[in-house]
């Protein structure tokens, strides 16, 4: 069944920065597809906020790591809406270690759920936007993907090999009607900054030129932007919401 209303799904949407953009998308117009692996409880907390702010949502369960279970999602949202508009890459784990510390699997659990599931899903939602010659990818990047750091070799990687797919793609999908483009976020709050120590964080923020920390609706604002047609001429972009950390 084809809706006329824009659909848009936002993976890894039950908390964090992927809570904040799929608000901001139903606040938007868009029936928000809130995509989570693990919290249900979390994920529906955010479709009744969208609801009751008069928009439309679901929550839907996919490890958008797993090939046939992506498969299957963008299956059902096929024969459910026959459209898929927007796709923002935002679900991401951190496994951090310093490198000689790092084990195997904490390699892999960071590279299938930051990186692998942008290109499963960049994939199935291109087959869906090339039919109407529209659409647009969103991916959450980081500035831990220009500037790398330490701890996190495993999530650098991941995050600068978003960057690249996200130019990739952007360059092979612009004939087809689909823009591609990145968001890296710096320093935001969420609940993985907030298990930071105090005295480290403190620093961090003594690194940033605007002196705070970003909130998720920071993210969403610019993701919002990136989404609408007043971004109809920019494709294959990095764009840093960091207040001003890596210039």
């Amino acid at each position: 069944m084809e809706v006329e209303t824009p659909v848009a799904l936002v993976t890894g949407a039950s908390r964090g920065i992927g809570r904040a953009i799929a608000l901001e998308l139903g606040r938007r117009g868009y029936i928000v597809i809130v995509n989570y692996a693990g919290n249900q409880i979390l994920a529906e907390e955010v479709v009744t906020q969208i609801a009751n702010e008069g928009g439309q949502a679901e929550a839907v369960h996919c490890d958008v790591s797993q090939k046939e279970a992506v498969e299957n999602l963008f299956k059902n949202l096929k024969e459910k809406y026959g459209r898929i508009d927007v796709l923002v890459n935002n679900a991401g784990i951190t496994r951090d270690t310093l490198l000689l510390r790092m084990k195997e699997n904490q390699w892999d659990e960071v590279l299938a759920t930051n990186l692998k599931s942008n290109y499963l899903t960049i994939k199935e939602a291109a087959a869906m936007m090339i039919r109407k010659k529209k659409g647009v990818i969103i991916n959450i990047a980081s500035v831990v993907g220009i500037t790398g750091n330490i701890g996190q070799l495993n999530y650098s990687a991941a995050k600068a090999g978003v960057i690249g797919m996200t130019k990739t793609a952007a360059k092979e999908l612009a004939g087809r009607g689909i823009r591609v483009n990145a968001v890296a976020p710096g320093f935001i709050k969420t609940d993985m900054t907030d298990k930071i120590p105090e005295g480290i964080k403190e620093d961090m923020i003594h690194s940033i030129p605007l002196g705070r920390m970003g909130q998720g609706e920071d993210i969403a604002k610019a993701v919002a932007f990136l989404v609408s047609d007043d971004a109809s001429y920019i494709t294959g972009q990095v764009l840093k919401v960091d207040g001003g950390m890596v210039m």
